[in-house]
């Protein structure tokens, strides 16, 4: 399956060991796990053709990564209510993470998600229900 670690890692310890592998901070963390869930909402947001959206979650995926994000060419719509629920999904999670990270910016694009994709389904109960 896959090969186990031969070295023993070195850790810090309370004797003041030296630690030989990069560590990155809290906020650094923070920001590639905003930038993922920014990611997938953004293939979600392409997949519901939902294109003046699409733009604004990808200038900000630029921006937390630093380079344009890879988006898929649109293909054949799905499920629109498990689409949006998704969506819905995903935003409250950047939602939760861009308020940890103090990112205002992002914190309003992902309400703001939030709120389409929940009106978008219940639309979508309300049609289904006629």
């Amino acid at each position: 399956m896959y090969e186990p670690i031969r070295t023993k890692p070195v850790v810090q310890r309370m004797g003041g060991t030296t630690v030989d592998y990069p560590h990155s901070s809290r906020g650094e963390a923070l920001g590639i796990q905003l930038a993922g869930h920014l990611a997938a909402l953004l293939a979600v947001t392409d997949e519901l053709g939902l294109d003046e959206a699409a733009a604004e979650i990808a200038a900000q995926v630029t921006r937390l990564r630093g380079d344009q994000p890879a988006r898929a060419p649109r293909g054949p719509a799905g499920d629109a209510a498990a689409l949006h629920q998704r969506a819905h999904d995903l935003a409250a999670r950047a939602l939760l993470v861009a308020a940890s990270r103090a990112d205002t910016t992002v914190a309003i694009l992902a309400a703001e998600r939030m709120d389409a994709h929940a009106a978008a389904l219940e639309s979508l109960d309300l049609a289904g229900a006629l």
